[in-house]
C-alpha cells in the first residue's frame, strides 16, 4: 500500500500540526525552567554555607599565623561585598557573594566586623543573612566552627 490510506488521503502530519506541537513543547519547557529557579531560601543557604567555610578557613589561618583577622561586610546595607582584614593574602580571598542580588548582613551582637583570631577562643557571634523573606543565622559559640542555625519545628 502506498502513502495514501484506503480513502485516498495522504497519511502523516501537516507542517501546521508539527509547528503547533513544537510550540507546545517550547511552552512546557519554559514553564518548567521558570518553576525550577532557585528560591531565595536556596540562594541564601548556598551563600551561608560558603561564608561559613570561608570564615572557618580564615579563622584557622589567623590561629596558625597568630594574626588579628576580621571579616567585614561592605556596601549598601552591609551586604554588597565583604572582605577579610589582617590576612597577608587577603587579596586572594573571595569578596563577592555567589548570588545576585547579595544578601543583607547584620551582626549579633551589633558590631562592624566579625573577629576571627588569633585566639583559639573568639567571642560568640551570629551573622544574620537576609534575602527577600528568607533569613538564616550563621553562628559560632566562640570555640566551635561557624554553622547555619536550622529553625526547629514549632510545637502545636
Amino acid at each position: 500500500m502506498s502513502a495514501r490510506d484506503r480513502w485516498g488521503r495522504a497519511r502523516g502530519f501537516t507542517l501546521i500540526e508539527l509547528l503547533v506541537v513544537l510550540a507546545l513543547i517550547a511552552l512546557a519547557t519554559a514553564t518548567v525552567a521558570l518553576a525550577m529557579r532557585d528560591s531565595d531560601r536556596d540562594l541564601l543557604e548556598r551563600d551561608a554555607e560558603r561564608l561559613a567555610t570561608l570564615l572557618d578557613a580564615a579563622r584557622l589561618e589567623a590561629r596558625i599565623q597568630s594574626l588579628t583577622v576580621r571579616w567585614r561586610a561592605q556596601g549598601a546595607e552591609s551586604g554588597q561585598h565583604f572582605r577579610f582584614e589582617g590576612l597577608p593574602s587577603a587579596a586572594s580571598w573571595p569578596t563577592q557573594w555567589l548570588s545576585e542580588p547579595p544578601p543583607t548582613v547584620q551582626l549579633e551582637p551589633v558590631a562592624d566586623a566579625v573577629a576571627l583570631g588569633p585566639d583559639p577562643l573568639i567571642p560568640a557571634q551570629t551573622l544574620v543573612l537576609r534575602r527577600g523573606d528568607a533569613e538564616l543565622r550563621l553562628h559560632t559559640d566562640g570555640l566551635g566552627p561557624f554553622a547555619i542555625q536550622r529553625e526547629s519545628a514549632k510545637a502545636p
